[in-house]
């Protein structure tokens, strides 16, 4: 997993409510494997007509925001399925970073153990953020050692799970944190079974 320290990139307003996870990956392509690209299938039905063209008037299709790594979006972002692949698809899309003022709980766990950012700041100030990319096509930077929004004009600091943002800075998950102790685990390993040899019988 890639460490998020600090992300400077275009940023895409998506000023959408309630934006669920069935809207970020329709189900019918969760049987596809990942390795043909979620990013295909981000927000599928929303982006493309009933015979697959492009709509030329939905945010991500145009031109000017090809490339963003941040999402500004509208509150309960996430909500609905505990579909992981919802996160994937973000991520497989080159996005690294999604602010709102409020996330779906399991998608807000499931985004940092896959490297995506969840930043939460109040409606207002995500109404400001989103307000200055609105046809500017504004940079913003997601300082997450300073745990900072920063854009024209503003700066906003959000909280993080010190356990998450740690993750996040370092690039890794849960089981590559449990691999840091591999040399203790199985060092603990042969004595306990040293002293109860019977416990590595079986049957």
């Amino acid at each position: 997993m890639e460490p998020f320290t600090v992300l400077t990139s275009r940023a895409v307003p998506l000023d959408i409510a309630n934006v669920d996870t069935d809207q970020l990956i329709p189900a019918r392509f969760l049987k596809k494997p990942r390795s043909s690209g979620y990013d295909n299938y981000l927000l599928y039905d929303l982006r493309f007509d009933e015979a697959g063209a492009p709509r030329p008037d939905f945010v991500l299709n145009r031109p000017e925001y090809r490339g963003a790594k941040i999402v500004v979006t509208g509150p309960n972002f996430g909500c609905g399925s505990s579909r992981e692949g919802a996160v994937y698809a973000l991520v497989d899309a080159g996005i690294r970073c999604v602010i709102a003022a409020s996330f779906g709980d399991i998608f807000f766990n499931n985004a940092p153990k896959n490297g995506l950012l969840p930043v939460v700041l109040p409606p207002d100030q995500v109404a400001e953020v989103r307000a200055a990319l609105d046809g500017a096509c504004a940079e913003l930077t997601v300082d997450l050692q300073a745990q900072e929004v920063r854009g024209p004009g503003f700066a906003f600091r959000f909280d993080i799970d010190p356990f998450r943002r740690e993750g996040l800075l370092k690039g890794i998950d849960e089981i590559d944190l449990t691999l840091q102790y591999r040399e203790r685990i199985e060092a603990f390993r042969a004595d306990y079974l040293a002293e109860r040899p019977w416990a590595g019988v079986r049957g």
